[in-house]
């Protein structure tokens, strides 16, 4: 129960999160919450573009999971019946597909970066400065308290 809740909270807290933040909001929010790593040599704009990009295209992952799904049961493969093998070749059947569109994502995402000029490891300006507002301030403490009732409930249950 206890990790269902967890797991209930995170899947709730990410969703809230990527539904109300532009992408780069949160790619300088990521940046500016990894900045004292870079002390120890830590690359921070690039994790924060790593963490950005792949909270990105989770959405589109899913939906051209589903949509494979579709496409192979209309050709009469079911990935719930039959035995161990079948199902097997039925996953790998929607994995392999699933694969070659990832990559092709990555690599168009990848021409696009390059076509924009951008180049990992180099100094870097901002457009847009993050400043901390009221209503950021509120929700941080929410975020706190509800860290605090986690751990509470971690040491009584």
């Amino acid at each position: 129960l206890y990790i269902a809740i967890r797991l209930m909270l995170m899947i709730m807290i990410t969703t809230c999160l990527t539904a109300t933040t532009k992408p780069l909001d949160m790619t300088l929010g990521i940046e500016d919450l990894l900045m004292p790593l870079k002390r120890f040599h830590v690359p921070a704009h690039e994790i924060a573009m790593l963490i950005s990009i792949a909270l990105r295209f989770i959405p589109d992952l899913i939906e051209e999971t589903q949509r494979i799904m579709k496409a192979q049961q209309s050709r009469g493969v079911d990935m719930k019946e039959g035995k161990l093998m079948e199902r097997v070749m039925a996953i790998l059947s929607l994995i392999v597909p699933l694969f070659v569109s990832a990559l092709q994502r990555a690599e168009d995402l990848a021409n696009a970066m390059e076509a924009r000029g951008y180049a990992p490891g180099e100094k870097r300006t901002r457009y847009k400065v993050l400043k901390m507002e009221k209503r950021d301030y509120l929700l941080l403490l929410g975020a706190f308290t509800t860290l605090i009732v986690m751990i509470g409930l971690a040491i009584l249950l």
